[in-house]
């Protein structure tokens, strides 16, 4: 088995591999998973296997039982009694036959066997961390036809009008069949997906709805200023419904439904633990204006190489960090571009990104989604980055690529059910800024959190057929937002923006690269540098700035 393959498995199983167990070459891994998994009778699992954890399975005896004292450890740590548990995690892993070592474990689980009350916690211990994908989208080599397109608009339509019907206005929805050529006036309600849109001469809307029955037009009358504001935000191919007065195929719209997120009704989630996740994206390796010198001093900083005392335990509470595509600036993206590029060679571009990533301590999380520079398929959803092209960067054992989209859950525990994070680059923001003419008035290029509220009230990351481009899945849509998520991020517009909507954390990131010549031409005013962090514990959102001028400022 080479070492792909093994680092695939120990991923299937639920571990990430530290580099020195390679150095064990004689090992079989199969075997090694099976046993390893038999002497863990905890829920929890250790996140990272060392090599010295073959010497722990290989002593059959002293093993079971530290693994035993181990678990008491941690049930005395979820009851704030224990300081000790990670300290006898780290000396279970390193369990050998020397004196030392033994009176070492020795007095760690004679602490465990003190009465509960002589316990104490401290809060700056170290903790375990894990990352659960819940909706990851792998590549499907086949050939797609006409079916697949119908099969793929049904299931959003069947999911999103699922959603509708749980609205008091919507409960005696009728099929658009059998609401037209009413002969006289009738209140009806039905849903439908927007074929089309169109201001009519006297200035008002006018929309065709469809559904698997037939069309009907809609009329919303500019003499009702909010339903008419909130009727501009409508884009084609979303699934909306409608309640108002019908007659010969035309309803007279008096309220609109959106899918929409609702309104939170249990008090925010908060970890216990003092954990801090960490968001970026647009790093744009290999580019000529990528900004190597700050990059390299956040991850100095993440490595706590700072004199500041403070800025150190910032830094180690790190435990996530989240990239939110375009990690290199790739190859032949937009015309011109290689007079833009210091490294003509995407590989080159992986390797150099390695080389600043890989010297980020091993403890922390790093959870890739691509964007539209990477070398994937630009199609969304877009699989994950490989080997193919970043074999030394996937080789790593904390770093994770995913799709984009992905619903990912971190800091899961037997006492918390973690956070859920939708990770999404945003391919389709420049056509609803260009289309939308709310999104224009709030100038949401420079603040895009306007976007992503918009796209969680239609519960789609791109739900217009030519906002992006996207292949069909048979019985599914991945771009639809089933769940709703404590936390949506975003990319791709280089500016960072932190709001909030519903109760969900919205953040789009910034950017590693100065100000293009590209960028100037499509109107982006990127804000470089800027490193939001959100404390799982408090729900406090601090933004790093690692530009030229330091500072941070508090939201």
């Amino acid at each position: 088995m080479n070492k792909q393959e093994a680092i695939t498995l120990f991923i299937d199983k639920g571990y990430l591999i530290s580099p020195d167990f390679f150095e064990l070459n004689t090992v079989d891994i199969p075997q090694f998973i099976e046993t390893f998994n038999k002497k863990i009778t905890t829920k929890e699992k250790p996140l990272i296997i060392h090599k010295d954890c073959a010497n722990l399975i290989n002593a059959e005896k002293q093993a079971d039982i530290n693994w035993l004292e181990f678990e008491k450890s941690r049930v005395m740590y979820e009851k704030g009694k224990n300081k000790n548990i990670y300290q006898t995690f780290l000396d279970l892993l390193h369990y050998n036959t020397d004196t030392e070592s033994k009176e070492r474990i020795d007095t760690v689980v004679e602490e465990v066997q003190q009465p509960e009350e002589e316990q104490t916690i401290e809060q700056d211990e170290l903790v375990d961390s894990n990352v659960i994908l819940v909706d990851h989208y792998k590549e499907e080599s086949k050939k797609r036809t006409v079916k697949d397109f119908i099969s793929h608009y049904k299931a959003r339509y069947n999911f999103l009008k699922g959603l509708l019907q749980q609205r008091p206005e919507l409960q005696s929805v009728v099929s658009i069949n059998r609401s037209r050529n009413k002969p006289e006036m009738e209140q009806m309600s039905i849903i439908g997906i927007v074929y089309d849109k169109r201001v009519t001469a006297k200035g008002n809307l006018l929309f065709t709805l469809e559904d698997v029955t037939g069309t009907m037009k809609i009329l919303v009358n500019q003499n009702k200023p909010d339903l008419y504001a909130q009727a501009e935000k409508i884009c084609v191919d979303e699934v909306i419904g409608v309640t108002g007065p019908a007659k010969n195929n035309m309803l007279f719209v008096n309220t609109l439904s959106f899918p929409d997120i609702p309104k939170p009704t249990q008090t925010p989630k908060k970890c216990e633990q003092e954990v801090l996740a960490a968001f970026i994206s647009d790093v744009h390796f290999g580019s000529k204006d990528f900004l190597g010198k700050n990059f390299q001093k956040f991850v100095d900083w993440l490595n706590g190489k700072s004199e500041d005392e403070k800025e150190k335990k910032q830094s180690q509470k790190i435990k996530y960090i989240f990239i939110l595509g375009d990690l290199v600036d790739g190859v032949g993206v937009y015309p011109g571009q290689e007079e833009n590029l210091l490294l003509h060679d995407i590989r080159e571009q992986y390797h150099q990104a390695y080389e600043y990533i890989s010297q980020i301590r091993p403890d922390i999380n790093i959870i890739m989604a691509p964007g539209n520079h990477d070398a994937v398929r630009v199609t969304e959803p877009q699989p994950n980055l490989t080997e193919a092209y970043a074999k030394e960067l996937c080789s790593l054992p904390n770093f994770l690529p995913v799709s984009s989209p992905c619903f990912v859950n971190i800091h899961s525990s037997k006492n918390f059910e973690g956070f859920n994070v939708l990770m999404y680059h945003g391919s389709s923001f420049h056509y609803y800024i260009d289309n939308v003419p709310f999104l224009r008035q709030q100038k949401a290029r420079d603040n895009p959190g306007e976007i992503l509220k918009l796209l969680l009230q239609k519960r789609h990351l791109a739900p217009s057929h030519s906002s992006t481009t996207f292949v069909p899945y048979e019985n599914d849509d991945p771009l639809l937002i089933k769940k709703v998520p404590d936390i949506i991020v975003a990319g791709d517009m280089h500016k960072s923006d932190i709001s909030n909507y519903n109760g969900v954390l919205i953040i789009n990131t910034s950017c590693w690269q100065r100000k293009t010549d590209y960028q100037e031409k499509t109107g982006n005013n990127p804000d470089p540098c800027k490193v939001p962090l959100f404390n799982l514990k408090t729900r406090e959102i601090t933004t790093k700035d690692f530009s030229d001028k330091e500072e941070e400022t508090k939201q």
